[in-house]
């Protein structure tokens, strides 16, 4: 590619490796020029080091699919026409050819000696687009050449695994997204979600072993002497490979619905020093729709450790806010790394009243959406603590009663919920019941009151406590489960979904005039010959 710098002596040395007719191509390490400039290129340096180091190799070494990296490399012409040719059906043509190729019988080698030096992106948008790149094009290579790959006998079983795993591991990034929506709601409903009931540190512990634990391990073996100085980076490439759940995870229904995008570039600046500058570059990328649902993904991590805490869950808060810091990072990047303007060029250039105007326009829909996206929020909250909270402490202090043999403190508990509780009314608007009416709610926590206060005339030793308590305890029982039972639907209550609808018809309008205003300047553009 032309952002990569290859060394001068790149052939003399690297076409030696096509001395066996059998090698259809090699391929070298990807240094970085710019791997020190921030956070974002220090996240993709250590991942893309992974990729060659650990990756690579191994398949290099092994009889497992191995592809190639679309530059830093040399194909022998041969394999490419016995492959079947360059072809365009995938966003990822060197991932394809060079699968089709060792299809074909055709080996590959990873020369890790052998480095040539390129700039990492920069800028947060344009990443974006490269790793959208990337997914939707190996889930396309998927779909194109996984069956053949499956009913091939000569490749052989864990070619066939490895080759699906390597295909289809995108498939991870809406997994995690159904993850993350779905934690919060079953803490809600009190789902038992502990690996071992009894420890539930032993949850967070797995998730530590299985992911940066193994990682610092790897990082050790790979870098040997400054190990601690890449470990560093450690914790920008988790939080950036979270985030980037979002924008990968609309890549892959992307390609899966069978939508053909054309082939967008990864902008490239010449940054090599942390004091270049890229923000006055001309070919600079507006954020894109995807991160707004970075920024409500963001959001509703928030309201899900709130979740996790009042809940009694807070093991649970770390794996949460992680996710949430990883959105709330892409989304923020994204919005910052955007410039509605032209970058500094040699010519005097003099904006028209149509892009003037759409500045301003660009701006002020930035500002809206912020500002519908934080009235949301605030709205969202407000709505929690007004209607669903005042249930989830009623759970709560029902288990309480339920736990109690104090007829004081179950009298304050009771007087309590039925303070939370509405008087009337059902929230259970699809085939509601009798159990769920908070009329019929209040009427049998006031018969718990009136049980309880004869109760506390009886003396503590007498068979009648004991059973006016266990009858106590199985009516809260009964009242807790009918209230858990109403819990999702004030969650997803009419004014809600309604509420919702009308959020989302707002920023997708601001988008639509956005759209419009980006067509009118492409149509200037056109027709001026810019």
């Amino acid at each position: 590619d032309a952002d990569f710098i290859p060394p001068t002596w790149f052939i003399k040395r690297a076409i030696s490796y096509f001395a066996k007719p059998n090698i259809g191509f090699i391929q070298c390490k990807w240094g970085h020029v710019n791997e020190n400039y921030s956070a974002l290129t220090q996240a993709q340096a250590l991942s893309l080091d992974f990729h060659f180091l650990v990756e690579q190799r191994a398949k290099s070494n092994s009889r497992l699919f191995m592809n190639f990296n679309g530059t830093a490399g040399i194909w022998r012409k041969d394999c490419i026409d016995d492959a079947g040719g360059w072809h365009t059906a995938t966003l990822v043509e060197d991932l394809d050819l060079s699968y089709r190729a060792q299809m074909k019988g055709w080996k590959c080698l990873f020369i890790p000696d052998i480095v040539v030096d390129a700039e990492l992106p920069v800028q947060m948008n344009g990443a974006k687009r490269q790793q959208f790149r990337w997914a939707k094009g190996s889930i396309q290579c998927a779909i194109k050449l996984l069956g053949g790959i499956l009913i091939q006998r000569k490749i052989t079983f864990d070619a066939k695994l490895q080759a699906f795993v390597q295909l289809t591991r995108h498939i991870v990034f809406p997994l995690m997204l159904i993850q993350f929506l779905a934690l919060p709601v079953l803490l809600a409903a009190e789902v038992n979600l502990y690996v071992v009931s009894f420890l539930p540190v032993v949850t967070l512990a797995t998730y530590l072993a299985m992911g940066p634990g193994a990682y610092l391990y790897v990082i050790h073996n790979m870098y040997d002497k400054n190990w601690k100085e890449k470990a560093m980076a450690m914790p920008y490439l988790i939080i950036y490979s979270i985030g980037m759940s979002v924008n990968n995870t609309v890549a892959v229904f992307d390609a899966m619905v069978g939508r053909k995008n054309e082939f967008l570039r990864t902008p490239k600046y010449g940054i090599v020093k942390k004091t270049d500058d890229w923000r006055t570059k001309a070919y600079n990328l507006p954020f894109s729709q995807t991160t707004l649902l970075e920024l409500f993904f963001g959001i509703y991590g928030v309201f899900g450790i709130f979740i996790a805490i009042y809940s009694s869950n807070p093991i649970w808060v770390p794996i949460i806010a992680l996710q949430t810091i990883g959105f709330f990072y892409i989304s923020l990047m994204s919005f910052t790394h955007t410039r509605f303007k032209r970058g500094n060029s040699r010519i005097d250039y003099t904006k028209t009243k149509d892009e003037k105007m759409a500045g301003i326009t660009f701006k002020l829909a930035t500002v809206g959406i912020i500002a519908i996206i934080c009235f949301g929020a605030y709205t969202g909250y407000v709505g929690y603590q007004n209607d669903v909270y005042p249930v989830d402490l009623s759970i709560g202090l029902l288990d309480r009663i339920m736990a109690s043999s104090e007829p004081k403190t179950i009298l304050a508990d009771i007087n309590a919920i039925k303070e939370y509780l509405p008087v009337e009314g059902n929230a259970v608007y699809l085939f509601p019941t009798d159990t769920t009416n908070f009329a019929r709610i209040q009427t049998d926590l006031n018969v718990m009151l009136a049980s309880t206060e004869k109760i506390s005339a009886v003396p503590r030793d007498s068979s009648a406590f004991h059973t006016g308590m266990m009858d106590l305890s199985l009516r809260a029982e009964i009242l807790q489960e009918n209230l858990m039972d109403i819990v999702p639907y004030m969650y997803a209550s009419i004014s809600n979904i309604i509420f919702t609808c009308f959020w989302i018809v707002a920023i997708i309008g601001i988008f639509v005039i956005l759209k419009r205003k980006k067509q009118n300047l492409e149509s200037f553009d056109k027709a001026e010959g810019v």
